[in-house]
């Protein structure tokens, strides 16, 4: 009994292989998000909000490496992921340090 050729096999593999593209930019944001809020203001609905921004971004980067390059995993996608990951990361730390400045008078 083979099953090389079931519906099953084939959505078995486009879904282990939609999780192997997505997987790199999912750990980053993953690893980043509580580095980028620090440990003193770590909450649930803050570190959802930046794991949001980072996957995000890290999608589109990979989306658009496959779109450019023409197949995923190139080495210049991954830099751009990385790229991305470290001015969102920026990003998200400004405004966080910003909505946790005291307004002036």
């Amino acid at each position: 009994m083979t099953y090389g050729n079931s519906f099953i096999a084939l959505a078995w593999g486009w879904g282990l292989h939609l999780a192997n593209f997505a997987l790199p930019a999912l750990a980053l944001a993953t690893l980043l998000a509580p580095a980028v809020l620090g440990w003193r203001s770590l909450s649930v609905p803050s570190l959802w909000r930046a794991w949001r921004w980072l996957a995000g971004s890290g999608l589109l980067v990979l989306t658009a490496g496959l779109a450019v390059f023409g197949r995923d995993g190139k080495m210049a996608t991954y830099a751009a992921l990385v790229l991305s990951a470290a001015a969102v990361c920026c990003w998200l730390q400004w405004r966080h340090a910003a909505a946790r400045r005291p307004a002036r008078r």
